[in-house]
């Protein structure tokens, strides 16, 4: 299965560290971001890429290349401005191509298990869902959260908890999208929560999104705490 990283924000309140600097390529615990995605879901077998970018998007590819360096193939979607979720998706959709994908958003830090997503992407697909969504607890900066989860079913109802940027996504979601216009992705998901037809899981393990630069530094300093401790 293919996996689309987002990497296309501007990364205003990451300012100034991303006047220079797209945000997925800003270090945490001695690497990039984007890295710590690409690595865990080389991991889990899933190597195929998709990397959208905008701001400063040359960077990505220059630090990125094909992916060789991985053990993955990449290849990228150049917004030129950027085109927000739901509008990115669908001008990289010639590259996604006809079966369920994964989207990763690369500005935040999971240690999600990715080898779950395969069967759950069979699933989605042996459906009539149109996705499916991972939801984290709600972070000091989200306390109202995003969506409500009934079993395996995303609901608009309390308690709400907030959407990961983790998704599995059939590819019909993002087709009435005119290629090349700004479309956001929570309108998409609210109609389809309506008519029932999204799934979703809670992590309950470690997630940040990396949206300011005091957050940065705090998971930057919890990752190389915990690497020292590995290492003594």
């Amino acid at each position: 299965m293919r996996a689309m990283i987002l990497a296309a924000g501007r990364g205003e309140r990451m300012r100034p560290l991303t006047d220079h600097t797209p945000k997925p390529l800003l270090q945490v615990g001695g690497k990039p971001l984007i890295v710590w995605h690409i690595e865990r879901l080389v991991r889990a077998g899933i190597t195929d890429f998709v990397i959208n970018h905008a701001h400063l998007g040359i960077q990505i590819e220059q630090a990125l290349g094909d992916g060789s360096q991985f053990g993955a193939t990449i290849r990228y979607s150049d917004e030129g401005s950027a085109l927000e979720t739901a509008g990115g998706i669908a001008f990289a959709a010639h590259l996604l191509g006809d079966e369920v994908f994964a989207v990763v958003n690369g500005d935040v830090y999971c240690d999600f298990d990715f080898t779950h997503l395969p069967s759950h992407a069979a699933a989605l697909a042996n459906s009539d869902d149109m996705a499916h969504l991972v939801l984290v607890d709600n972070p000091e900066h989200n306390l109202k959260g995003d969506f409500g989860l009934q079993g395996a079913r995303i609901t608009d109802l309390p308690p709400k908890h907030t959407f990961s940027g983790i998704g599995l996504y059939k590819p019909q979601l993002f087709a009435h999208i005119e290629r090349g216009t700004k479309a956001p992705l929570a309108p998409l998901l609210r109609e389809q929560i309506a008519a029932g037809k999204i799934s979703g899981e809670h992590h309950r393990g470690m997630w940040v999104d990396v949206g300011t630069p005091q957050r940065l530094d705090e998971l930057d300093k919890l990752l190389r705490a915990s690497q020292n401790a590995a290492h003594d």
